[in-house]
């Protein structure tokens, strides 16, 4: 399988890509009943690096048995706590998944884009932050281009293009949880699994 996905948030079946991408990647967790954990990182002080909470603002209505998230706007997950809240993750789950969502620099082409991959994401990376890895399967958006004085470039990136993935990225993942979890009337776990079986 492959290990990375990217997918534009301009095109319009973006966000059924990024549900279809979270039920395989995510298939084998739901079978083994492990805690999903959204882990949605970044700050509400600078525009670039608001994507996390933003995202985390869209799902807290969407907390179900297994799903689980930490960072909104009120309670944001950045530099500062992220040591403490993945501790705190740990003591409370029983062998969590962990989604690791976060905003991302990267080249001008790119900008716009999502990328999904199977390894953890480094926080702070373009700020020379040395922050702890995390994430089972990380989703990054990128938001601006990355060279030099990123903390001036995440400060002046476009609100528009961060709601843009904000509204993908969480509509994505909406439509993940209910196709296969299920809304707050929840079928049986076998039920669900089966249809995204014959989905696959």
């Amino acid at each position: 399988m492959e290990q990375k996905f990217v997918i534009d948030s301009r095109e319009n079946n973006s966000i059924v890509k990024l549900r279809d991408i979270l039920c395989n990647e995510l298939y084998t967790v739901m079978k083994e009943d492990r805690p999903i954990v959204f882990l949605c990182i970044g700050t509400d002080r600078s525009t670039g690096d608001s994507l996390g909470p933003l995202i985390g603002d869209k799902l807290k209505f969407l907390v179900r048995d297994r799903i689980h998230l930490y960072g909104n706007l009120e309670y944001p997950v950045h530099a500062k706590n992220l040591a403490e809240t993945i501790d705190e993750i740990k003591l409370t789950f029983t062998n969590p998944f962990i989604v690791a969502i976060d905003a991302c620099l990267g080249s001008i082409q790119n900008i716009g884009k999502i990328f999904v991959e199977r390894k953890p994401l480094t926080p702070g990376a373009a700020m020379n932050k040395d922050l702890p890895a995390v994430g089972d399967l990380s989703i990054t958006g990128i938001v601006n281009i990355s060279g030099t004085l990123e903390f001036m470039v995440l400060q002046n990136t476009r609100l528009y293009t961060v709601m843009s993935l904000a509204d993908v990225i969480s509509k994505g993942i909406y439509h993940f949880v209910l196709k296969s979890v299920g809304g707050r009337k929840v079928e049986s776990k076998r039920e669900r699994l089966e249809s995204i079986e014959a989905q696959l």
